[in-house]
Order: structure tokens, then C-alpha cells, then sequence
């Protein structure tokens, strides 16, 4: 074998995939192959350079630490231009979607990540059918992508349907409140529901697990479709383990925390309580670490998968039956309107030939008496 085909040459052309290349080794280079299994890479080559999308909506009343959550698992200030409501301006406060958009890149790989917020969401006094703008809003952005998807505009489609919601319960309300629950019922056909437990700092170990087991309990009970995260198929037990884990984490405990606290000499961010410090990466003390893994790391593409397979589609099917229902409506009223008017001519006719009939026996008598 000459320098110049051995595999281990150092002269030999690098490989366009770099390490991703499944050919470069050794004991393949004797054998023939066609080359395709190079697809995978050159599907993750594209998706790179096209860059990802992910739109995460959150809900619950105010002050669960939503903003604060937020901008913990992202690294960004999303929230920097906020104005804070009084108590009296909360009260009366409808609820109002409001977007913020923000551009990540890590390691060459950007996301559009869009975190829809819904302020005002469980604050007045009378919360019955708070989650009907919620609902429009999710609604408008599967109508948008339907429109775009029939129309000429199919290059260039954004997709700002709602990938996930994580639903904010309060730790205070010893399992799911009413709203909570309707919430959720009117939520879990358009979207994936991933439900949180805020503030998990203010509970005790016992009541973190006494709640979690409450709060699965009743999603059973009042039939809630929560996000269900797909069967496991690898055969390594470590992950099979994780994705136990993860099962038996719902709802996530949560603590965020914006502030780099310090403690035995490292800095981290948590929450500094006279007692000690709360940290948020860790896994003893919330879930956080495990949430934000399962919605970047792990998940994301899932949560977009069933986004596109499950509520969108079940959305496009109901858009499609509805406009067949219309034009079948339409043609029937169609086919009875001609059905009408040939039967009026008909009517019409005969009455003429009546009033001719009648018209020739007067004649006739007045003949016969002259």
C-alpha cells in the first residue's frame, strides 16, 4: 500500500466531516460503500448553518419567579425594560401576551429563542376565563403558520407556534387550585404543558415530595394532558436511569435567581438567606439543573416534534374540516337555491296555464250565450 492510500497518512485529503466522518477509520477503508451514511451529518450541517428556533411560553400568577427563571435557565436579561405594576394596577389588569425575542449562539450554534410571558395572568379578583387570551394567542400563531404554509409565502415561513409552556403553581396552595386546573384542561390540546413548582426554597424536603406526588396525583385525576416525555429506547442503564429521573421530577421544583452569591470561596447563583444559601444549580436543593437540561439539552427538538406532529396538526385537520363543512354547506345552498328557482318556474307556469283554462271557459259560455 503506497503513502498516499494509507489511512493513517498524513497527506491523505482531511475529510470534509472532520471527526463526524462514519468512513474514516481504518478497517472501512478496504471495503465499498455507496456513502450514505454521511446523511446524518449533512442534515446537522444544514440545521446548523440554518440556525434553530424555540418559542417557550410561561404562565402562572405574579411573583412565582417566572422572569427570574427565565432569565436563569437562558443566561440573558430578557426582562431588563420591564415596568413593575402596583397592587391596585394588577388588580384590574387583563391578561396581555407580551414577546421578547432574543438571539443565543453557543459554540456556532444560534437559537432564536422567544419567551412568551402572560402578565396579568391569575392577579385580579375574578380569574374565571383568564386563560382565554392564552389560548387566542396559541390559536393566531397555528393560524399564521396555516396561512403561510397554504399561501405563496412557503420559503420563508416563521414558525412562532408555541413550543412548550412551563405552568407556574404556587407552593403555597397545597396541590393544584381551581385556575390551575382550568388553566391546564384548556391548554393541554394546543400545547406542552410542562408544570413547575415555584419557589421550591420555601418548602421543606418533606413538603417538596409530599406536593409533587399531590400535584401528579391530581393531574391523573382531573385528566390533564401534561407534556409526556418519549419511551426510552437506549440500553444503557445510566440513561435509562436519568430518564426515570426525569419522569419522577414532574413538576419541577424551581428556584431562580439572578445574583452571583459567594460562599467557601466559589460564586454561583442562589439566594442568600440569614440561615445560609440557596443555590440554584444544585441538585439537592431544585430541580433547575434538570429542567434546563430536559428543555435545551435534551428535549427541545422533542417538544418541537410533537409542537408540529400532535397540536398543530390537530389544529390543521379542524381547519380542514371546517372549510370542506363550509363548502359543502355552500354548494347544497347553492343546488336548493336552483332546486327553488326551477320549481317557482314550474309553479309559475301552471298557474298561467290555470288562468288560461279559466280564460277560455268564460269565452266559451259567453258564446254559447249569445
Amino acid at each position: 500500500m503506497s503513502s498516499l492510500d494509507s489511512p493513517l497518512s498524513p497527506t491523505r485529503p482531511k475529510s470534509p466531516w472532520g471527526r463526524f466522518d462514519p468512513y474514516d477509520s481504518a478497517e472501512d477503508q478496504d471495503k465499498e460503500y455507496v456513502g450514505f451514511a454521511t446523511l446524518p451529518n449533512q442534515v446537522h450541517r444544514k440545521s446548523v448553518k440554518k440556525g434553530f428556533a424555540f418559542t417557550l411560553m410561561v404562565a402562572g400568577e405574579s411573583g412565582l419567579g417566572k422572569s427570574t427563571l427565565v432569565n436563569s435557565l437562558f443566561l440573558t436579561d430578557l426582562y431588563k425594560d420591564r415596568k413593575m405594576l402596583n397592587a391596585e394596577e394588577r388588580i384590574s389588569q387583563t391578561v396581555e401576551i407580551t414577546k421578547h425575542t432574543v438571539a443565543i449562539e453557543e459554540k456556532g450554534v444560534k437559537l432564536k429563542l422567544t419567551i412568551v410571558d402572560t402578565p396579568g395572568f391569575g392577579d385580579a379578583v375574578n380569574n374565571t376565563e383568564s386563560w382565554r387570551a392564552v389560548v387566542d394567542y396559541i390559536d393566531q400563531q397555528f393560524e399564521q403558520y396555516f396561512r403561510d404554509e397554504s399561501g405563496l409565502n412557503r420559503k420563508n415561513i416563521q414558525d412562532n407556534r408555541v413550543h412548550c409552556c412551563l405552568y407556574f403553581i404556587s407552593p403555597f396552595g397545597h396541590g393544584l387550585r381551581p385556575m390551575d386546573v382550568e388553566f391546564m384542561k384548556m391548554l393541554h390540546e394546543k400545547v406542552n404543558i410542562v408544570p413547575v413548582l415555584a419557589k421550591a426554597d420555601s418548602l421543606t424536603p418533606l413538603e417538596v415530595r409530599k406536593i409533587k406526588m399531590k400535584i401528579r396525583e391530581e393531574i391523573e385525576r382531573f385528566d390533564i394532558n401534561i407534556y409526556q416525555f418519549p419511551e426510552c429506547d437506549s440500553d444503557d442503564e445510566e440513561f435509562k436511569l436519568q430518564h426515570q429521573e426525569l419522569k419522577d421530577s414532574v413538576p419541577f421544583t424551581v428556584i431562580g435567581s439572578n445574583v452571583q452569591v459567594e460562599s467557601q470561596g466559589r460564586r454561583f447563583r442562589g439566594r442568600q438567606y440569614p440561615w445560609g444559601v440557596v443555590e440554584v444549580e444544585n441538585p439537592v436543593h431544585s430541580d433547575f439543573l434538570k429542567l434546563r437540561n430536559m428543555l435545551v439539552r435534551t428535549h427541545m427538538q422533542d417538544l418541537k416534534d410533537v409542537t408540529r406532529e400532535t397540536h398543530y396538526e390537530n389544529y390543521r385537520a379542524q381547519c380542514i374540516q371546517n372549510m370542506t363543512r363550509m363548502v359543502v354547506k355552500e354548494r347544497k345552498r347553492r343546488s336548493e337555491d336552483k332546486l327553488t328557482s326551477s320549481d317557482d318556474h314550474i309553479r309559475l307556469y301552471s298557474a298561467l296555464r290555470r288562468m288560461q283554462e279559466v280564460l277560455e271557459r268564460i269565452q266559451e259560455q259567453m258564446h254559447h250565450g249569445h
